[in-house]
């Protein structure tokens, strides 16, 4: 049976203190190792990605670490009708990265989920985290 896909809605009606409350939970769920970057079929450019520039867990961390709610581009829903109900954040995050042994500076595409396990417990999923491939607006910038 073929799933139905929702029109995706872009969210803009944030403050930033809207977005520093999001990030004081993900940023707590990170550190708590209550998050999980999506590697499977559908999600080879994060893969590629982290592989290109040899990116480990401490280097992701770090990465996630270091958003900052200026960072913040967009929200959208969930286009998949059983997770309808969530939000994905977008945040663009330029970071200095090592792509065998050349260091350089670029624009982490990041897409963030904060739901719950199914026990209930607040997790946070990278949906996307791979370099920008397309053009992007900060809303606080």
């Amino acid at each position: 049976m073929d799933e139905q896909k929702l029109e995706t809605k872009k969210l803009l009606d944030f403050t930033p203190d809207d977005i520093k409350a999001y990030l004081k939970k993900l940023k707590k769920l990170v550190l708590d190792n209550k998050y999980t970057i999506s590697r499977n079929s559908n999600r080879e450019e994060n893969i590629k990605f982290m592989e290109d520039f040899r990116i480990d867990s401490k280097k992701e961390k770090e990465i996630l670490m270091n958003l900052e709610f200026d960072d913040f581009c967009y929200a959208v829903t969930n286009k998949n009708p059983k997770f309808s109900h969530e939000i994905l954040y977008i945040f663009n995050k330029e970071h200095e990265l090592d792509r065998w042994g050349e260091l350089i500076s670029v624009d982490i595409y990041i897409k963030t989920n904060k739901t719950q396990t199914l026990s209930g417990e607040d997790i946070i999923i990278i949906v996307s985290f791979h370099e920008r491939n397309k053009p992007i607006k900060y809303l606080f910038k």
